[in-house]
């Protein structure tokens, strides 16, 4: 009995030991199979239009359609952001750095493959803060209770006789929590068109409560690899999958009713205008649409003709050009949706650093898609003052339950201008109806006040928001402080005195958030000019030095017919200067700005060199020989550059015609 017993054992032991050789090469050849999968370099620049399936499964990439989910993380589901260490098991590749902004840690390739800007910063906290306020918002018509870490929570006072303790009970059991990095059933459905590194979804993830899926789209092949990489590596993918399409053909294939995203965030680098078709279909009723424009050069007024073939709407180059450049995109968006009966009712547009971001929210309906018309205004701007009117592009009439709608009637100017004699620049047509709604705005602000170590820029955002709620809702556009003395020629007034004066003239006035100077007023221009006049009186400017077809000259001949008071009124300062808030914040170091496109092959991402070798291109070039330029001709690249491997690019043609000559 003894020896068979110690026989079984034995045959038992040789039984695990060699079962267990075989897994454990099991497991070797699929982690190494999974690292070579995971491997930017492996991905050939040839396979951008792959489809989803070439990529590693295991990664969080995926060809469902939208709004199918993957069935889970092989590690498990998360529970929540505190109780869930990242994945650090994830091995960096060869020239990766770990990049960490809020909750999020990014696996980010040193060389320029893929897209990322730390100077938007900003903009990701604050698309955070809307989400959440937005998902607040629509949750709570659901019974879903949002939230959100390091918020206190709200309390409200109730004068009413104290329920029962049974009815309690059921109020309690009713209301559903939605957590941060916990899957919502009931949730919203995120889409990032333009992912890049993930970075943004991942935040979402990470920081938004109340989501149900966070789609990362891009069409890179790379890109969409180290999205899958990220999300594993942040512990999001049960909630988070990476999928690699056409931004514009994932969003048409959303159109359907069930198969819309509740936010939808684009964020392209450059010009929105290629996804803003597809991006108002695929936005579900009553959802949100965030969208980023880099391409200010466009939107300010220096091709107006380009902003014309891309949004619809001729850009102006004058002071006001960033508020136009908000109003020209809700322009844009509000015509897009207008032609599948849609319209949108915009909830934050703010202008900051070198690009413009909007928050829209978009719904359906034929009767209120037809004001679209009278929402929009052209824009006439005199070349000689800076004075501004606007003309409605249509004109509806209330009649009861009815509404009328008929052709505009204008135009508000002469052939000049009034003020100064010059002619006009016709610009739009722009959105001329209210840019914020300031009770979402005031409920965002609350709530980032209220956390100020939930977001990095905290201190930012509520600088920015707190101008954006003391904007004067009715008011387009604006005055410059500095452009105004400028035109007469006169020393500047101070901004509280010249705001106290329009304040005493009876008049409405504030700041704005898009310029440190400016000034918007309900005052007409003529106002405006009789307070210049008034003030160039106590400041006088010497009349002999200016010429009679001057802008200045024909203001100052005029006498005012008001007489305006400088004396500073204490409601001329408002809470955010008072406070002190940050407003126009300074760039913190050289280089603030936009980033260099991503390339397939990577390149160099930094924009100190490309400067240098830019600099004074336009200029003539200096005769030293020491300071040419080292770069060939284009010549010298065709192979027909007769001085060969000594070419340079500032010789002049007719010298190296010469030198073919006597080649010859």
């Amino acid at each position: 009995m003894l020896v068979c017993a110690a026989r079984l054992l034995h045959f038992s032991a040789l039984r695990v030991s060699s079962l267990r050789d075989p897994l454990r090469r099991t497991v070797r050849d699929t982690v190494q199979r999974g690292l070579r999968t995971m491997d930017p370099s492996a991905v050939s620049e040839g396979s951008m239009g792959t489809a989803d399936s070439e990529l590693d499964p295991n990664l969080a990439t995926s060809t469902t359609p939208a709004g199918i989910l993957p069935e889970g993380d092989a590690n498990g589901p998360v529970d929540s952001v505190e109780g869930t260490d990242q994945d650090t098991n994830t091995a960096l590749l060869p020239g990766e750095t770990v990049v960490r902004e809020g909750r999020a840690a990014i696996l980010f390739p040193n060389a320029n493959e893929v897209f990322y800007n730390p100077v938007q910063e900003f903009n990701r906290d604050l698309t955070c803060a809307v989400i959440t306020e937005f998902a607040r918002e629509q949750l709570s018509l659901k019974g879903v209770k949002v939230a959100v870490p390091g918020e206190q929570e709200r309390v409200v006072v109730c004068l009413a006789e104290e329920p029962a303790q049974e009815q309690v009970e059921e109020r309690v059991k009713e209301v559903q929590i939605a957590n941060v990095g916990e899957r919502c059933e009931g949730g919203l459905r995120v889409l990032e068109g333009l992912a890049a590194s993930g970075l943004r979804s991942v935040r979402f993830a990470l920081e938004v409560p109340g989501l149900r899926s966070v789609t990362a789209n891009d069409c890179s092949a790379r890109a969409a690899v180290l999205i899958g990489r990220n999300a594993k590596h942040n512990g999001v993918s049960h909630l988070m999958q990476a999928s690699q399409r056409d931004a514009s053909m994932l969003m048409y294939e959303a159109r359907g009713r069930k198969d819309r995203y509740d936010v939808i965030d684009l964020d392209p680098y450059g010009s929105p205008a290629p996804f803003v078709d597809g991006a108002v279909q695929a936005v579900s009723e009553g959802g949100l649409l965030c969208v980023t424009c880099t391409d200010m050069a466009v939107m300010a007024g220096n091709c107006g003709e380009t902003c014309y073939n891309k949004y619809g709407s001729v850009s102006i180059k004058a002071k006001y050009c960033h508020e136009m450049a908000l109003r020209i995109i809700l322009h844009s968006l509000d015509q897009r949706a207008g032609v599948y009966q849609r319209y949108i009712e915009p909830l934050l547009s703010i202008s900051v650093d070198f690009y413009i971001r909007v928050f829209v929210r978009v719904f359906t309906g034929q009767a209120k898609a037809k004001n679209s018309a009278s929402k929009q205004a052209l824009v006439y701007n005199c070349v000689g003052c800076g004075s501004f009117n606007l003309q409605r592009m249509g004109k509806r009439i209330s009649q009861g339950k009815n509404m009328k709608y008929t052709a505009a009637t204008g135009p508000p100017v002469g052939p000049s201008c009034e003020h100064c004699g010059q002619r006009h620049q016709l610009g739009g047509p722009i959105w001329a109806e209210p840019i914020h709604n300031v009770q979402f705005v005031q409920k965002v602000l609350s709530a980032v006040s209220g956390n100020p170590s939930r977001f990095g820029t905290s201190r930012r955002i509520e600088g920015m928001l707190s101008m954006v709620t003391e904007e004067l809702e009715d008011v387009p556009l604006y005055y410059t402080l500095d452009n105004l003395s400028s035109t007469v020629h006169c020393n500047t007034p101070s901004l509280l005195q010249f705001r106290s004066a329009l304040l005493h003239a009876g008049h409405r006035v504030s700041l704005s958030h898009a310029c440190k100077n400016a000034l918007k007023t309900d005052a007409p221009g003529g106002v405006i000019w009789d307070i210049m006049r008034c003030w160039e009186k106590k400041h006088p400017v010497k009349r002999e030095k200016l010429s009679e077809t001057s802008p200045a000259f024909r203001i100052l001949s005029t006498e005012p017919s008001v007489q305006a008071c400088f004396d500073v009124r204490d409601d001329a300062n408002p809470q955010s200067r008072r406070r002190q808030l940050v407003r126009f914040q300074e760039n913190p170091h050289a280089n603030w700005g936009p980033k260099a496109r991503a390339k397939a092959g990577g390149g160099n991402s930094e924009l100190e060199d490309r400067r240098k070798q830019q600099q004074n291109k336009r200029k003539k070039p200096d005769r030293d020989a020491a300071q040419l330029k080292s770069f060939p001709c284009k010549r010298f690249r065709k192979g027909t550059c007769p001085r060969g491997d000594e070419c340079c690019y500032s010789h002049e043609p007719e010298e190296a015609e010469k030198d073919g000559e006597k080649m010859e």
